[in-house]
């Protein structure tokens, strides 16, 4: 018995129905209605000009009488084809004599204007099947609008053992692109191959090589995310298409605001001119147009009262995203017909305000004065200019924004959205404080001193007036904190999300995970000079570090296996033209790995190999005569031509140093060999310039890491493989645990404090208030001195957190104190000039160091590894301070010397965040506290070890056996947690003060 999703013809005809009676289509004849020369339907077209333009209608055919029709065919077939139909669409056609018509009424931005919402219901839907548009070919479905051909669809049943899949390859193997219904920019705007289960579409029909995106909702929600359609009761999983995005609204809205054509030309690194210019018809993926169209409907309702954060992977369009959004929210209107928006601020992290961005910007609207673009050729002053000139889209860069503070004062009745691209890093500090004083409603009258602090800290926070749109695809807790939205679950997400798991899913990039292989270097370390110099753990680390990544052995024996591996693995990839990425762990580093790159590739004769080096400013190579190296300097041209140039078919390696690990957008980089290790987003920014794919090859990736681990990199990644959750929020009682540690030092007197209050009030250009201030950090200062140097580095440590925290605090809050605002004010000015002493100890190991039989042993390889989503990051808090490194060290050391005495094998990197667990709870204790405000800290320990017994006690499941060693042994206790006893003391004897 047949079933209803067995034959195409039924799915063909159900969404016919659908279209006709939910959408108010009208069903034409594909035999009598379709004129295949122009991809039209003529009788259509003539009933749309007819009712909504009669008028020109009348005077053209006056002139041309009985041609008069057949005239205007011919005209407006003649101008789509020149001009492209998206164009026509939008500018209407000009025919003589200061007549024009237009063949797509668009919908007025606000209600108000009730002739052109006329007009705009006048527009004309209508659907063919079976279309016969040569003598080869029939096309299931084609959409018109006022007569004119936008869509066509090929359709499969996969109950009938077809899929998206034929009907793709039905596009690329049967269809003719110079087909006038498929012709580029004249014909279709968008091309759907669609099943019962999935959509893809193409806008340019190019044979074998015909390139389709997916266009599916995804499927599943948060830390399910991933590609296709979910399974909807009751329906298909494809309804959204005819349910949605073939309603007349969006159809309109498609054109009117997202459908474009993108030019690009790229400069020839050989002739340095511009090549031939390329033309791509964009039309929005589905995750794009969702994002755009959610944020306006939330913004109608909301109006500048939220922030919004859209959590889009790379390869995600985010450039175009920004640019759609942009506009729209520059021409938004509320429910009451108010405009949302004054202006729109595009805002990039970066110090050149990305080009690619600007002209996505600039290419969805020309009109004059519309667009300012504050470049790295404007100046701060060109900006506020902007601000003040009622510019509708702004598009600059963060650092700007602290030097209009003084120079932006009419702003109080403007309203403004400001979109932040690459938000992770681009939204703490001062730059982003600045950027919110800047916009806010100013208001310069305070009645008191206290006044003015207090409305410092409302204006660092979320202003009534701005609403800020963050884009990034690795959002850190920060990020989410000040711009996520609260889910059902009390903890903040992204507003939008577009996962890593689908964009790799649905092809958009690759997963740079699935090759990589470890290498480990192996070496003995030999002191050339008989003595046995004490050095403090750090600074030697560091040294023989760096005497290790610079060693001439070291680096060749690299260098030998990078260019074989390239040679042999990777530059075949891509048709012979892939290319690979050396990340160095130093400017220093990147010079002698380039020479040494160089030098093989010479002694080998391999004359197909050249490579390049990047790095900023100039670099002394101490071994190599103090000689100074520029990267313009060793490449032979110019900073801004190394991205044409690799690009080109004459370079195939880039060596890096801090530089191109980020942004830097090269389709053909198919491997990274990693000499540095790389932590956090860090490391996933860094890896992820490998993921662009490079149509029409099947790029493959791979990861060469000399320094990290899988497991390691694997779990930088795992926050923003799906959705990232926020775990804990922000609040007071972190802030207040720092100020309470820094004061537990007494460094700092509140007459110290109120010397900063006088000079604030007085002026800073009055002599008295610089002064005392200047005395006041002073005697601050010659207090920090007295400190121990492992005092003085928490110390500053804790300042810097403080200032940091707090920073976050007030942006993210509604967190007022005027009193600690005086102390940040404070601790701003104080910390510059804590420079932390010397003990005197430390010693330089250059030329006493020596290191002998170099190895590099391949350790391990993994290959298309399942990837972990850990959707959860958290915000930092002043629980759980970090310890030094010479603590951690001790603890070590302690933690060896138990192993050797008790036979024991208790691993530090296990049992030192017990240890760390403990001193938190001790922290916590009441009962310490009052014994800390009540004894010396001799006293105090007795207290304290009694309290440790008691919660090592308690935490006994969590390490049975190393805390029974400790419960058992006195002097292991004595030695192990006495370490903590003097910072212990000093928190909870400082907390007196806060009562």
């Amino acid at each position: 018995m047949k079933t209803f999703i067995q034959e195409r013809n039924d799915f063909q005809k159900y969404i016919i129905e659908q279209l006709q009676a939910s959408n108010g289509y009208l069903v034409r004849n594909a035999k009598t209605d379709y004129d295949k020369r122009f991809a039209m339907d003529p009788s259509l077209l003539f009933r749309f000009l007819d009712e909504t333009q009669p008028d020109e209608m009348a005077a053209f055919r006056k002139i041309h009488k009985d041609e008069a029709n057949k005239s205007l065919i011919e005209h407006i077939n003649n101008q789509i084809v020149q001009n492209g139909l998206v164009f026509v669409l939008k500018n209407g056609v000009e025919l003589g004599k200061g007549h024009k018509i237009n063949l797509m009424c668009t919908k007025p931005a606000s209600k108000m204007n009730t002739k052109l919402t006329t007009l705009y219901d006048n527009n004309i839907f209508s659907v063919m099947e079976e279309v016969v548009i040569s003598d080869k070919e029939r096309i299931d479905l084609v959409v018109f609008l006022n007569g004119l051909a936008i869509i066509s669809f090929e359709l499969k049943s996969n109950a009938s053992g077809k899929s998206v899949d034929d009907a793709v390859e039905q596009y690329r193997k049967q269809r003719d692109p110079k087909n006038r219904l498929f012709l580029f920019k004249a014909g279709t705007l968008v091309n759907f191959a669609m099943d019962l289960n999935e959509v893809r579409m193409t806008t340019q029909l190019d044979k074998e090589e015909t390139y389709f995106l997916p266009f599916n909702m995804g499927n599943g929600t948060g830390v399910n995310a991933g590609a296709g359609n979910p399974i909807i009761p009751g329906k298909y999983s494809v309804s959204y298409m005819w349910e949605d995005i073939l309603k007349k609204d969006t159809l309109i809205d498609l054109i009117s605001h997202f459908i474009f054509v993108e030019i690009t030309q790229k400069i020839d690194p050989l002739t340095d001119k511009l090549g031939k210019p390329k033309e791509r018809q964009i039309f929005p993926r589905f995750h794009q147009l969702d994002a755009v169209r959610r944020i306006i409907e939330d913004v109608k309702v909301n109006k500048s009262s939220c922030n919004y954060l859209i959590q889009h992977s790379a390869g995600s369009g985010k450039t175009n995203t920004i640019a759609w959004l942009a506009h729209r929210l520059v021409s938004q209107f509320d429910e009451d017909d108010k405009v949302i928006f004054n202006t729109v601020l595009v805002v990039t992290d970066r110090v050149i305000v990305d080009r690619q961005l600007q002209e996505a910007v600039r290419k969805l609207d020309h009109k004059a004065g519309l667009i300012r673009v504050i470049d790295n050729q404007s100046t701060s002053a060109d900006l506020a200019d902007a601000l003040q000139g009622r510019a509708k889209i702004i598009c600059t860069t963060l650092q700007k924004f602290p030097y209009v503070l003084d120079s932006v004062r009419q702003l109080k009745d403007r309203r403004f959205a400001v979109i932040i691209d690459e938000a992770h890093s681009s939204t703490s500090g001062k730059n982003m404080g600045a950027l919110t004083r800047t916009l806010s409603k100013d208001d310069d009258t305070f009645e008191t001193i206290e006044d003015k602090f207090t409305d410092d800290i409302r204006k660092h926070g979320k202003q009534e007036n701005v609403s800020f749109f963050a884009f990034t695809a690795t959002p850190k807790a920060t990020t989410i904190e000040l711009f996520g939205t609260l889910n059902c679950y009390g903890h903040k997400q992204a507003f939008h999300l577009y996962s890593m798991k689908q964009a790799i899913e649905e092809g958009f990039i690759l997963d740079v995970l699935s090759n990589y292989v470890e290498y480990k270097t192996f070496y003995q370390l030999n002191k050339a000079i008989e003595d046995d110099p004490k050095v403090k753990t750090s600074d030697a680390k560091r040294q023989i570090a760096r005497f290790i990544q610079l060693h001439d052995t070291n680096i060749a024996q690299r260098i030998e296996i990078i260019v074989e591996h390239f040679r042999q693995n990777i530059q075949p990839e891509l048709g012979g033209r892939a290319k690979a990425m050396v990340v160095t762990p130093s400017r220093e580093a990147a010079v002698k790995y380039y020479q040494a790159f160089k030098q093989y590739v010479d002694e080998h004769q391999y004359s197909n190999i050249k490579p390049l080096v990047a790095f900023s400013g100039k670099v002394v190579v101490e071994d190599d005569g103090n000689n100074e190296y520029t990267e313009s300097g060793l490449n032979g041209f110019a900073e801004d031509k190394l991205p044409s140039k690799f690009d080109s078919d004459d370079y195939q390696v880039l060596l890096v140093a801090d530089k191109y690990q980020t942004g830097f957008d090269q389709p053909k980089l198919c491997a990274m060999y990693v000499l540095k290790a790389l932590n956090g987003v860090t490391a996933v920014q860094t890896l992820s310039r490998l993921n662009r794919i490079c149509p029409p090859f099947n790029k493959r990736t791979f990861v060469m890491d000399f320094v990290n681990t899988y497991e390691k990199i694997r779990d930088a990644f795992a926050p923003y493989y799906t959705a990232t959750f926020l775990a804990n929020s922000v609040n007071t009682s972190s802030i207040i645990e720092l100020e309470s540690k820094i004061d537990g030092y007494y460094i700092i007197d509140y007459s110290d404090i109120d010397a900063l209050v006088e000079y604030i009030e007085n002026g800073v250009k009055q002599p008295r208030g610089q002064i005392g201030l200047q005395n006041s950090i002073r005697r601050v200062v010659d207090r920090f001195k007295k400190l121990e140097t492992t005092d003085q580095k928490e110390f500053k440590a804790l300042v810097g957190g403080f200032i940091r925290l707090y920073e976050f605090l007030i942006q993210a809050t509604s967190f007022e104190d005027v009193e600690l605002h005086k102390k940040y004010l404070f601790l701003t000015v104080l910390i510059d000039q804590l420079n932390i002493g010397s003990t005197g100890n430390g010693v330089n190991l250059k030329g006493k160091l020596a290191a002998t039989n170099f190895q590099q042993k391949q350790v391990k390889e993994t290959l298309n590894p399942k990837q972990i989503s850990n959707a959860f990051v958290k915000l930092a808090t002043a629980e759980g301070f970090i310890i030094s490194e010479e603590m951690e060290e001790k603890l070590s050391e302690i933690i060896d010397k138990i192993n050797s005495m008790l036979g024991k094998n208790f691993d530090p990197n296990i049992v030192v965040p017990s240890l760390l667990q403990i001193k938190n709870l001790l922290l916590k204790s009441d009962a310490l506290k009052s014994s800390a405000q009540n004894n010396t800290e001799e006293d105090f320990k007795f207290a304290f070890f009694d309290r440790a017994d008691d919660e090592l006690v308690a935490g006994w499941e969590k390490n049975k056996e190393f805390f029974f060693t400790i419960l058992e042994n006195e002097d292991v206790k004595q030695e192990l947690l006495g370490i903590f006893v003097p910072e212990v003391y000093r928190h909870l004897n400082a907390s007196i003060s806060m009562q």
